[in-house]
Formats: C-alpha cells, sequence, structure tokens
C-alpha cells in the first residue's frame, strides 16, 4: 500500500476486520475458543500449531539419512541421470555422490540462485540475472545473454532442445533453446488464452518438464500448481488455499516442485513447511514429511542468504531409485527420504473343517 494514497489508506479498524477476515478465507480454519483467546491478547498473533502434527495415515515415507551442506548458504539441489547431486551454495556448485560425499566444485563469480543439468551431461547456472553453461569438467562453455525488466532467477529445467528458466522477478517462464536463443515467455497474463498469470509474493517459482511433454509451474500466490505446454497454453490447473493437509496455506505455496516419472508431483512449502505427492490431476497420495521434521526457522520465513537475498525454505530432488533428498535451507541439511515398506499381507486363517 502507498502511504501517500488516501484513497488506499485503512483505518487500523478496518485493517484488522480485512486482516481477520483475509486470514480466515485464506488458511480455511476457524478458531478454537484458546485461539480466539491469543488473537484478542494479540490481535496479529498466526497460530499454526494445530496442522504441525500430520496423521500418520499420510506419512508414506521415513528418513534413512541425512548429511550437512558442505557450503554455506544452499539455495537449490539438483541431480543428474547418473544420481549425482548438485548443490547450489553461495558462489559454488558442489557436485557430491548420493551419501553426500563431495566430488568437485564448479566455481563461479556471483551466487548461484539454480542449476539443472541435461541428459547430455551439460550444466545450466543461474544467477540472478543470466544462464551459464558448463561442461562435465566444470568449464564455462557459454553466458547467454541477461534477462531484461526486473530479473531474479529460481528455477532451471533442461530438456533435449530446450531449456526453462523461472522469473521470478518478472513472474514468467523463459523458454530457450539449448544455445540460449530466447523462444518465449509462458504464464503471464492473457485473457485470450485464458491465463489469469502468475502471482510471486517471494522469490519462490519453478518449473519442470514432464515425461508427457508438458511443463509443471507453481503458481505460488494463488495456491497452485499450473500445466503448460512447451507453447505456452495453459493445459490444467489445481490446488487450492487451505492449511489443511491436501492444500496449500499462507500467502504463497508450493514454493518448488519436482517430478515422479509417473507424472505424480512433489510438492515443497513453506510456513508449514511440507513435502507432499499429489496424482497428475492434483490429488493428495501421500506426506513425505511434516512441519516437525524441518527446522523451525524453516516455518517461519524465507531465509536469507549471507548477502541478504532470499533463499527459500525447502527444495528437493529425486533419483534414480525414487529417493527423495530435501534440502532444508536454514538448518543447511538435505534429508534422504524413501517411500516406507508396504505392510505384509495379513495371514488367511485356514478354514475350519
Amino acid at each position: 500500500m502507498n502511504p501517500s494514497s488516501n484513497s488506499d489508506a485503512l483505518s487500523r479498524r478496518r485493517f484488522l476486520h480485512h486482516g481477520v477476515g483475509g486470514a480466515t478465507l485464506l488458511l480455511g480454519w476457524l478458531p478454537s475458543r484458546a485461539e480466539a483467546a491469543s488473537a484478542r491478547d494479540n490481535p496479529f498473533n498466526y497460530n499454526i500449531d494445530r496442522y504441525r502434527k500430520v496423521d500418520p495415515k499420510w506419512l508414506h515415507y521415513e528418513k534413512t539419512a541425512s548429511f550437512d551442506s558442505p557450503r554455506p548458504d544452499p539455495r537449490r539441489i539438483a541431480i543428474d541421470r547418473q544420481d549425482r547431486l548438485y548443490l547450489a551454495s553461495g558462489r559454488t556448485v558442489v557436485v557430491l555422490d548420493r551419501q553426500g560425499i563431495p566430488s568437485a566444485e564448479i566455481l563461479c563469480d556471483a551466487p548461484v540462485r539454480c542449476v539443472s543439468v541435461a541428459a547430455d551431461g551439460v550444466r545450466y547456472l543461474g544467477f540472478k540475472d543470466h544462464i551459464e553453461a558448463f561442461d562435465a569438467k566444470g568449464q564455462r562453455t557459454a553466458r547467454w545473454e541477461a534477462v531484461t525488466g526486473r530479473p531474479f532467477l529460481t528455477g532451471l529445467a533442461a530438456g533435449e532442445n530446450d531449456l526453462f528458466a523461472a522469473d521470478a522477478g518478472n513472474r514468467v517462464i523463459l523458454r530457450y533453446d539449448r544455445s540460449g536463443k530466447l523462444l518465449g515467455r509462458i504464464g503471464e497474463r492473457n485473457p485470450d488464452r485464458n491465463i489469469p498469470g502468475l502471482i510471486v509474493p517471494s522469490a519462490c517459482l519453478d518449473v519442470e518438464i514432464g515425461a508427457d511433454g508438458l511443463l509443471r509451474v507453481n503458481n505460488p500466490g494463488r495456491h497452485r500448481v499450473e500445466t503448460y505446454t512447451f507453447a505456452g497454453d495453459l493445459e490444467l490447473v489445481w490446488g487450492r488455499a487451505s492449511a489443511a493437509i491436501d492444500g496449500f496455506c499462507g500467502c504463497c505455496n508450493p514454493v518448488n516442485l519436482e517430478l515422479l516419472p509417473d507424472g505424480r508431483c512433489v510438492t515443497f512449502e513453506k510456513g508449514l513447511p511440507r513435502v507432499k505427492i499429489y496424482s497428475p490431476t492434483g490429488q493428495l497420495e501421500s506426506v513425505v514429511a511434516g512441519p516437525d521434521q524441518f527446522s523451525d526457522a524453516g516455518a517461519v520465513s524465507p531465509a536469507l542468504d549471507s548477502e541478504g537475498s532470499p533463499a527459500g525454505v525447502l527444495d528437493g530432488a529425486i533419483d534414480s531409485q525414487g529417493r527423495i533428498y530435501a534440502l532444508d535451507l536454514p538448518s543447511r541439511r538435505v534429508d534422504i527420504l524413501q517411500r516406507k515398506p508396504d505392510p505384509a499381507p495379513a495371514a488367511v486363517k485356514p478354514a475350519s473343517s
């Protein structure tokens, strides 16, 4: 709100009225007596404790191992076809094995915001306003032209012939060919194409390429996931604003995405830090990890790196065995999460003679 604009100004009473009503609609809950009393003591209190525990029936994954980031300021994690991990940390991308043991580093001139590895091994690194390509030896082979406007690149997805960049600053997905030529802009408001536009309140925009040849993009301000063609047509949307386990709560969620080979979507959330799996059409299937498995700092607000820039809260990658690597940025820890074994079928008693 512009404080110099009288038409936009709200009295304190009206502000509280709109704020409480908006929070109720956003979170989808009515306060208990205890919560109501707390609100009377502090009308700005945002109590989400009741949602921190996840019903065990949803928890189909368990943590099998974890390791700390070898570098400070981790931002994004990616994985290649050989299950090598790439951890963007400060001005470095650390290459690790599946146990988190470093094997190589790519040193850069500026903080790395995101990373993606193409099937042919080319590593693409996203910086605040441009993209660079590196070969398998970690040598830079190209620096692409800087993005115009107010860029803040936060996600990359490398395909066979295309590279897609999530630009949270300009609220758009940029489509490039693999040489760096800009081919199109996806997700911008366009009533003629029935595209309402991306709402990105914080530096949390992601893009993934599905095995079906369609893009998945988080629209955090609208609390949903959107599916686009490479040409930018909006094919499917799903998701709702709610603190319930099947919804996305707070100002803006989900913050990051990953895709399983069968098209199911893995979402990562802040505020209530959660990792969940949805069907390709948006039905919640399971919870990978709940709020009590992550740091308290991750539950409050996006982390800031040492330069004071938004770094996010949770990110993830999936290896060839279906294991999910969840990066908790505030604690600088990577948890390895694996699906629990299916319960053994109950023994059938023989029929009495």
